[in-house]
């Protein structure tokens, strides 16, 4: 597949304009290591270093459509990789500020460098299992690593009418804070590397 393809793929898909010009201005091949560049635009996770791997697209994107993102959005995102997603929310949160939580040193360091010229991404490299109090209340908070369960603790460094998107074991779950109270959906059916904390 290349990269018409899979934009062709994730709009049949449903996906808005929105996220779909993000995946269009984002070289995937950029975050992929050498080797596997020629599956940069295949619809699946690929192994990036120390065990992590590059979320497969077409779960990206459901990802970033459960955020329901605003351009100005501040976003965390727990266990950034190589910064692909971050790369991603950048694109669509242009007016708001992206932050991105990486335990793995090599990758941190790598992922700060692929995107210093994005002037609204900030990249710490440290446990991220405790979330970033410190630059709380987030509008959204991304897990993009499975955690064993739902982070709750986290419910606590969300604004009002904020939400939440975690891999848990193999489900997504979308959790808002509304003043009704916090709503939960799951959606079962994907795989993730699991959080390192």
């Amino acid at each position: 597949m290349n990269k018409d393809e899979l934009l062709a793929s994730l709009r049949k898909k449903g996906f808005s304009e929105e996220i779909v010009t993000a995946f269009q201005k984002v070289k995937r091949e950029d975050f992929v290591p050498q080797h596997l560049v020629g599956y940069a635009y295949e619809d699946m996770a690929l192994p990036v270093m120390d065990g992590s791997t590059l979320s497969q697209p077409s779960t990206v994107a459901f990802m970033l459509n459960l955020l329901e993102l605003k351009e100005d959005n501040k976003v965390l995102e727990i266990g950034s990789g190589s910064g692909y997603a971050l790369a991603l929310l950048s694109e669509i949160v242009i007016k708001g500020k992206v932050y991105g939580i990486e335990i793995i040193q090599d990758l941190g360091v790598k992922s700060r460098d692929y995107l210093k010229d994005k002037q609204n991404v900030e990249i710490l490299i440290r446990d991220g299992s405790k979330g970033l109090p410190e630059f709380a209340p987030f509008d959204r908070i991304l897990i993009s690593a499975a955690s064993s369960e739902i982070p709750r603790h986290l419910l606590s460094q969300m604004a009002e009418e904020g939400i939440l998107v975690a891999a848990v074991k193999n489900s997504i779950f979308q959790i808002k804070k509304t003043k009704e109270g916090v709503m939960e959906k799951e959606f079962p059916g994907f795989a993730f590397v699991p959080l390192v904390e």
